[in-house]
């Protein structure tokens, strides 16, 4: 498996990060939530490919932002496959689900029921 099928940046590749909007998955708490943006860490572990931040999600009903690495979550979908982004017209979550399809593994992505 190359390296951008498992998720990781190949070296000299731009980094695709997942855009603010689009709905996901924490693989380990199993909480849905929205992608509220980026925030920089200065320490710790669990960083994105770019070396610095972790995702922000909105997660209904928390009373604060969860922060995940790109690896934590899981991409969720229609029916049909496509990324499921808040406010988006089909045209533009296909374009950004062809992208990110480049870049993650198909076991990433998973059907919102």
């Amino acid at each position: 498996m190359s390296e951008e099928k498992s998720g990781k940046a190949a070296v000299g590749s731009p980094w695709i990060r997942i855009p603010n909007g689009t709905k996901v998955r924490h693989k380990a708490e199993g909480k849905d939530g929205v992608v509220d943006g980026l925030t920089e860490i200065v320490e710790g572990p669990g960083r994105n490919p770019d070396g610095r931040t972790q995702y922000r999600i909105d997660v209904a009903g928390a009373p604060a932002m969860h922060l995940a690495a790109e690896d934590d979550l899981v991409l969720l979908t229609d029916k049909a496959g496509l990324v499921l982004i808040l406010k988006q017209q089909e045209g533009y979550r296909r374009r950004i689900t062809e992208r990110l399809h480049a870049t993650f593994a198909a076991d990433r992505f998973v059907v919102l029921k």
